[in-house]
């Protein structure tokens, strides 16, 4: 799965100025304590990290670097490997420097996603056992699954198992116009165990959840959209119009703050795909953040 970059540049310090603690904060979801010990003529600086968030998310390790700068350039920048897991969660670098030097750093991340289930996970995941109380036919596959379960999360299925339709009395039940990849990657949001969307698969997940009426899954859609991903503003403004998420819409109207990004988006491919209410939010907050 492709992966999306999280970068960061630090406040600079004085070396001989200040606690053992030189910074301490929050980026994209990674947290990251900065830490120094000073020695005659050697400094050792630690990076220690907390990526809590990422991981309810799906993300199973982090890698990139953390590139450490002189502000003055009295050394070369030295750059560190980042490989963050579940077992390593710290970076140490150690070098000699005058206890006069002034540095900074950055980091260029990558989160790597829990990669979605292969079909014969899938397989897997839609086999029979005791849990399961009907068949769902879809792309020719039969899909082993808990009509409990699925009503839970989708009025669609809750529609569909009810004594009012008659498909709810039969033992395999097909579902047309789908391909069987697209539809259990819808699953997989909540059946078994959740996989979190990338941007690679959140407009296909927002096509299944309104087909399907799985709100769970636009809720992630939307958490994802709003925090993760590096899909172009203006597709994401979309994005929010068409599948219902307010939140995000009004994030990304809050955003549509000055006459360049308003008519960047007027040039995108999304702009004539808006809805007439959207535009309408977006002149007013144009017209509110350049009023006097």
């Amino acid at each position: 799965m492709a992966r999306t970059k999280i970068g960061y540049t630090s406040r600079t310090y004085l070396m001989n100025v200040g606690s053992e603690l030189l910074e301490s904060g929050s980026n994209n979801g990674i947290e990251c304590i900065w830490t120094r010990i000073l020695y005659d003529h050697r400094i050792i600086f630690n990076w220690k990290f907390n990526w809590t968030e990422l991981k309810n998310q799906g993300v199973h390790k982090i890698t990139g670097y953390i590139t450490l700068f002189s502000a003055n350039n009295s050394f070369r920048a030295m750059r560190r490997t980042v490989e963050l897991t579940e077992s390593k969660q710290e970076i140490e670098k150690e070098f000699e420097c005058g206890h006069t030097e002034t540095v900074y750093y950055t980091y260029s991340l990558s989160p790597c996603h829990t990669p979605i289930p292969e079909n014969t996970v899938y397989d897997e995941m839609f086999a029979p056992s005791d849990q399961n109380d009907t068949i769902l036919i879809v792309d020719g596959k039969k899909l082993h699954v808990s009509k409990a379960f699925l009503s839970y999360h989708s009025e669609y299925f809750r529609a569909l198992f009810s004594s009012n339709y008659k498909e709810g009395q039969m033992d395999e039940i097909p579902i047309g116009e789908v391909s069987f990849k697209d539809f259990a990657l819808l699953l997989s949001t909540f059946y078994p165990q959740p996989t979190f969307p990338s941007d690679e698969t959140v407009e296909i997940i927002l096509k299944m959840a309104r087909r399907f009426l799985v709100t769970s899954a636009v809720s992630s859609a939307e958490h994802h959209l709003m925090n993760m991903s590096k899909i172009d503003n203006e597709k994401i403004l979309w994005m929010a119009d068409e599948y219902g998420m307010p939140n995000l819409l009004e994030k990304c109207i809050r955003e549509m703050n000055t006459i360049a990004k308003a008519k960047k988006m007027k040039r995108s491919a999304e702009y004539d795909q808006l809805s007439d209410k959207t535009k309408l939010k977006m002149y007013e907050r144009l017209v509110d953040s350049n009023s006097y």
